[in-house]
C-alpha cells in the first residue's frame, strides 16, 4: 500500500502515534520532531525499515505495519517478528479491530504454520490497539515501566569504585546476565522460549554489550577483593539523541548476582554520574512492573516515571 493511501489513516493514529517516542515524556525534546522520528514518520517511511511490510486486513481498513527479525529468527530458528503498530480510523469499530488481529494471526499461520512467533510493544495511551490485541489473543508477557533521570546538574550521590568491562570478560557478564534471572522479562515470562532458551539468549545479548558492541560501555564493580557478579550495559543512543539534537543515554540491561547484592544502585549512581560528567540530557532505564528492587534505586536516585507500554506475543502454537 503506498504513502499517500496510508496517510489518512496515519493522520486518524496522530494522538496515540505520539506515545510510540520511546522519549515522550522529556518534554524539553520538540514533540513535533518526535513524531516525526518515531510516531507519523515512522509509520509514513515504515517499508523502508529492513524487512518491514503492510500487511492489510481482510476485512476493514486496518493496515498492519510488521517486521520480520532476520537475525532473531535465525538464532531461535523460527520466523521472529515485531508488530510495531496498526494503522485504521475513527470509524473502525473494536469488534472489527480484533477480527483484522485476529486475522493478522491467520495470515502468520498460513505463511509459517505453527512455527511463527511475534510480539509487540504497545504504549500504556494505546488502548483500543492493546483491546483488540487480546481480544485476538494475543497475550500479556511484560509490562514495562521507563524510568528518567534529568536535571543531571543537581545530582549528587556517593561515589563508587567502577570501570569498564574488558572484552575478554564479556563470557562471565553473560553468566551473571543468565544466572541472575528475572522470572517477570519477557522473555522468561513467555512459555513459548522456555527457561533454557531465555537464559541462553540473555547470555548471549549480555557477552554481545561487551564483545560486539552492543554498548557504548559496560560497568562492572572495580574493588580489588570483591568478585565482579554484576553489570550495567549502557548506550548513548548516538543516532537517537543527534536526530533530537540532543545528547542522552539510556540502561541496555543490568544484572546483579549474590555475591554483589546491593550494586543495582550504585552502578547505577555511576551511570548517572558518567552522564552529568559527558553533559547529556538525560539517562533513562526501562524495567519490568514487578522489579520493586529497581524502584527503590530510582527513588534513592531522583528517577521519575516517564511511560508505561506493555508486551503482548502471540505464535503459531497458540493457533
Amino acid at each position: 500500500m503506498g504513502t499517500q493511501s496510508l496517510s489518512p489513516l496515519v493522520a486518524a493514529r496522530r494522538a496515540e502515534l505520539a506515545y510510540y517516542s520511546p522519549y515522550y515524556f522529556l518534554r524539553q525534546l520538540a514533540a513535533e520532531r518526535q513524531q516525526e522520528l518515531f510516531g507519523t514518520g515512522a509509520a509514513t517511511r515504515w517499508e523502508q525499515e529492513a524487512g518491514a511490510e503492510t500487511v492489510a486486513a481482510a476485512s476493514g481498513d486496518v493496515q498492519w505495519l510488521l517486521q520480520h527479525l532476520t537475525w532473531d529468527s535465525g538464532y531461535f530458528n523460527a520466523p521472529m517478528y515485531r508488530l510495531f503498530t496498526a494503522l485504521f480510523d475513527g470509524m473502525t469499530s473494536p469488534t472489527q479491530l480484533t477480527q483484522a488481529a485476529t486475522e493478522l494471526r491467520q495470515q502468520l499461520a498460513a505463511r509459517h504454520g505453527a512455527a511463527y512467533y511475534a510480539f509487540s510493544v504497545v504504549p500504556a495511551e494505546d488502548i483500543r490497539l492493546l483491546q483488540a490485541l487480546t481480544g485476538a489473543g494475543w497475550q500479556l508477557v511484560e509490562t514495562r515501566l521507563t524510568y528518567y533521570r534529568d536535571q543531571l546538574s543537581s545530582f549528587d550521590y556517593p561515589r563508587y569504585p567502577v570501570r569498564p568491562a574488558a572484552v575478554g570478560e564479556a563470557a562471565l557478564v553473560g553468566q551473571v546476565a543468565a544466572t541472575a534471572r528475572n522470572a517477570y522479562d519477557r522473555f522468561h515470562a513467555d512459555s513459548w522460549f522456555g527457561t533454557a532458551r531465555a537464559d541462553a539468549y540473555l547470555a548471549r545479548y549480555a557477552e554481545n554489550t561487551v564483545a560486539a558492541g552492543l554498548a557504548d560501555v559496560v560497568l562492572v564493580p572495580d574493588q580489588p577483593d570483591l568478585p565482579v557478579d554484576s553489570f550495567l550495559a549502557i548506550s548513548d543512543l548516538a543516532h537517537d539523541a543527534q536526530a533530537l539534537g540532543t545528547v542522552l543515554s539510556r540502561v541496555l540491561l543490568t544484572a546483579v548476582g549474590p555475591v554483589n547484592r546491593g550494586w543495582h544502585v550504585k552502578l547505577m549512581a555511576e551511570t548517572v554520574r558518567r552522564a552529568q560528567a559527558a553533559g547529556h540530557e538525560a539517562v533513562l532505564m526501562t524495567t519490568q512492573a514487578t522489579n520493586h528492587a529497581v524502584f527503590r534505586s530510582c527513588e534513592k536516585l531522583g528517577f521519575r516515571l516517564g511511560a508505561t507500554s506493555h508486551v503482548l506475543a502471540c505464535n503459531g502454537l497458540m493457533d
